[in-house]
């Protein structure tokens, strides 16, 4: 496992992190723990969850499983980066959801219940409120930090001057401000490179890419057919319809340098500047397995320029990819 450190931060987490979203959905309890063991053993030390992640409303059921995992053996804890979220509805009443500091206060306890430990590394913001003055976030943010039941905070789904608001505020109440930014970034998907990758540079925010596969797109779609694999559900579907001749050309390009699909896409997330550590969500160990591999892959200059020319990005950052 290759490691670095996230964002500006002294912590260190390896290249890729294991995300959890599919564990007590997609993935039953014990092959959820078997997939965590095998992360263990091959250095993956980022545990990403949710709080809503596990299907059923308010009941935290991924990070149930994380918390049994962690209680089979309390050394695990130590051995890993443990980050978890908040945002989403837990319940059905009108505070049980959204970044007011009275959810967040009760979502950080209600987590660290469910994952059966006494704090959390890493606590991520899920999306921007809108409704909520984001000073009164920050202090309930910093607050459980203050108390040591959260260790580092980090945002998911922010637009660039989101970030950079969080970054001020907490400058000028000389507090730490996110040290990472959970965006949905791939070969497909490259809108963050105008204004959120440059925040996350300028700033010194480690970006965890999430869906670095698009939906299973990525990872030999066309091959499998419409039988196999996330291109199979009704969303990847239309999405592999709409760019079925792209992935097609990709898939293609992959076979013709002896490289599996979905590896060379997270490889090449790898060899973006800024980016820390894409998420991997695997179903099954051997997903975790086959996506390690991509560490191993190095793209040549010639490579990432075809991959390039196969998946045009914006241009570059704002403005200079739509201005002057």
């Amino acid at each position: 496992m290759k490691h670095a450190n996230l964002g500006r931060s002294g912590l260190v987490v390896g290249r890729l992190g294991l995300g959890t979203m599919n564990f007590g959905t997609h993935t039953p309890e014990p092959e959820a723990h078997a997939i965590m063991n095998l992360a263990l053993d091959k250095g993956v030390n980022l545990f990403d969850t949710a709080n809503t992640y596990g299907a059923r409303l308010g009941e935290g059921i991924t990070e149930q499983i994380i918390g049994n995992w962690l209680a089979e053996d309390p050394a695990r804890r130590d051995r890993i980066v443990l980050a978890t979220k908040v945002y989403g509805m837990m319940g059905r009443r009108p505070n049980s959801g959204r970044l007011s500091a009275f959810h967040v206060r009760k979502a950080c306890e209600d987590s660290l219940r469910r994952l059966r430990t006494d704090h959390i590394d890493l606590f991520q913001v899920h999306h921007v409120d809108r409704t909520t003055p984001w000073e009164e976030t920050w202090q309930a943010l910093d607050l459980l930090r203050t108390q040591g039941k959260v260790t580092y905070i980090g945002t998911s789904n922010f637009a660039g001057w989101h970030l950079t608001r969080a970054q001020e505020h907490a400058r000028q109440h000389h507090t730490p401000g996110p040290v990472s930014e959970q965006s949905v970034y791939n070969l497909l998907e490259r809108t963050v490179e105008l204004e959120v990758l440059p925040a996350c540079r300028e700033y010194g925010i480690g970006l965890l890419p999430y869906s670095p596969l698009q939906g299973g797109l990525l990872g030999g779609a066309v091959r499998r057919g419409a039988g196999g694999g996330r291109a199979a559900e009704p969303a990847s579907g239309k999405r592999l319809k709409r760019h079925h001749e792209r992935i097609a050309a990709y898939e293609k390009w992959c076979a013709d340098q002896g490289l599996p699909p979905a590896q060379v896409a997270l490889a090449w997330l790898l060899h973006q500047p800024g980016v820390t550590a894409p998420i991997l969500g695997p179903r099954v160990a051997e997903q975790l397995d086959q996506g390690l591999a991509a560490l191993k892959i190095s793209l040549e200059k010639c490579q990432l320029k075809d991959l390039d020319g196969l998946f045009p990005g914006p241009g570059g950052p704002a403005p200079e990819a739509y201005a002057w």
